[in-house]
């Protein structure tokens, strides 16, 4: 029996492959102390590609569980890290944010 290339299953193209300057972005911007990889792969796939304008950080507390949103330029922005696993997101503004649920940060 003979294996036929048409009955595969497609199979899903690496992040890397799509977007092979996301890579090259994810190290120039975390450099300077904004994004990290990982930040900018969550991006990726919360959004389906990365938009500019998407930079508000939506981040769960893990003491409380509150829901807290980040925007540039807050004290803890660079250091906020996306972790969609556990129900953290990106937001495209602050109303969007807020009219999710979610709160502004203190500082």
């Amino acid at each position: 029996m003979s294996y036929r290339q048409r009955d595969r299953s497609p199979q899903q193209r690496s992040v890397l492959r799509t977007a092979p300057g996301l890579v090259i972005a994810a190290v120039a911007v975390g450099a300077a102390g904004g994004m990290t990889a990982t930040d900018l792969i969550a991006k990726w796939d919360s959004l389906g590609s990365i938009g500019a304008s998407c930079n508000v950080k939506g981040n769960v507390s893990i003491d409380s569980g509150e829901r807290i949103f980040h925007v540039p330029g807050q004290k803890y922005y660079s250091q906020t890290r996306i972790r969609p696993e556990y129900g953290e997101r990106w937001f495209c503004s602050e109303e969007e944010a807020w009219a999710a649920g979610w709160r502004k940060a203190y500082r």
